[in-house]
């Protein structure tokens, strides 16, 4: 059977445009189409799509709010389409934290290079979540659960638990890692599309002192990473920032790969991080591989490789190098996994020491190092 797909935005030139692109797909079927994300809401209930295409801006009910709506009583993968702007990086962030899984550029030039190849993508994607969605539907517990409270309140609710538990229960010894991750140097985590929720759930976990440094490498636009690493700051107890030319690792630092360009690591007295632009052709930018492969020299592969949720198999060949290096590996399991892309290229590989459901990779980590 055919993707069944709900495509939502006010504008009806490109309600239609992404109509014909979709429907293009032998594989594909628009089923129905919206202006505003009341009737949105209304279509998910009476069609039943695989896949709803949804706009952000839009009247009588935005898109981050149908996001919401349609996530709390009929979830589904909602994939956003945005501007890539400083303002549209924060609404899409709102958008994926509120359910959606992924998101596109709206305007097809910055999608890919040519409008064929910009077609394609969106056939691609269209096609990967729905398999998603199949795949989590056959699942025990069935569809993606109901989307949890604002991060903000969740915020101040586990400050607050936290509080109290630190004034009424005494602190337990620190554990020494396991020998395995013991002379470890650092966490190396690549992810793509799910990426931003996965990675969240995983830094939430990583207290202030954690004593590694981190690098996070996960495909995103240049406009959409400084918004991205502030908001994992304000949200994580680790720190988190947008990685620039020179920047060192330190323990309890996070560095994101700025999106457009290329991050690798140098080896130094201390370990630093360079910033360069991509190589013409390059299809990953930021790269997992690249970042992975430079860790062999840099780090002398003395790291946990860690690959989350996404579409492709970008730090296969990463992890590879790393793990005759004699790395660990670590890699989020189908169930959890928004695409099944990465993680499989690298378990499918037999590269993979542990497969981990997300939710538990964040405590794996702290338990591993603190």
């Amino acid at each position: 059977m055919p993707v069944k797909v709900l495509v939502v935005d006010d504008s009806g030139f490109f309600r239609r445009r992404i109509a014909e692109i979709l429907n293009a797909d032998i594989g594909i079927e628009v089923v129905g189409t919206a202006e505003d994300g009341q009737k949105a809401v209304d279509a998910v209930k009476e069609l039943d799509p695989d896949v709803v295409t949804m706009d952000i801006e839009m009247p009588v009910m935005d898109g981050i709010t149908a996001v919401r709506k349609i996530m709390a009583d009929h979830p589904r993968p909602i994939l956003m389409f945005s501007s890539l702007t400083t303002e549209g990086a924060q609404a899409t962030l709102d958008a994926l934290e509120a359910g959606a899984v992924d998101f596109l550029p709206k305007r097809f030039s910055d999608m890919a290079g040519d409008e064929d190849s910009a077609r394609a993508l969106l056939r691609r994607r269209v096609r990967s979540l729905a398999r998603s969605r199949a795949r989590s539907s056959s699942a025990p517990g069935g569809d993606r659960p109901k989307t949890e409270a604002p991060v903000s309140e969740r915020r101040q609710a586990a400050d607050r638990k936290a509080s109290e538990t630190a004034r009424e229960t005494p602190k337990p010894p620190v554990a020494r890692p396991p020998a395995p991750l013991s002379s470890l140097r650092a966490v190396l985590i690549g992810t793509s599309t799910g990426g931003p929720v996965a990675l969240q759930e995983v830094l939430k976990h990583l207290p202030a002192n954690f004593p590694l440094p981190v690098v996070l490498v996960q495909h995103m636009p240049a406009s959409f990473t400084p918004a991205f690493a502030e908001r994992l700051d304000a949200i994580c107890p680790i720190r988190i920032k947008q990685a620039v030319d020179g920047d060192f690792l330190r323990p309890g630092t996070a560095l994101l790969a700025p999106g457009g360009q290329q991050l690798t690591l140098e080896r130094g007295s201390q370990t630093r991080v360079r910033v360069t632009e991509s190589p013409a052709g390059t299809i990953y930018k930021p790269s997992v591989d690249a970042a992975f492969e430079s860790a062999v020299d840099a780090l002398r592969g003395q790291v946990l490789a860690v690959i989350l949720t996404g579409m492709g198999a970008d730090g296969r060949e990463g992890v590879r190098a790393l793990k005759g290096c004699g790395a660990q590996v670590w890699s989020q399991d189908a169930a959890t996994s928004v695409v099944y892309g990465m993680p499989a290229a690298v378990a499918e590989a037999g590269l993979t020491d542990h497969v981990y459901p997300l939710p538990e990779i964040g405590p794996a980590l702290v338990k591993g190092f603190c």
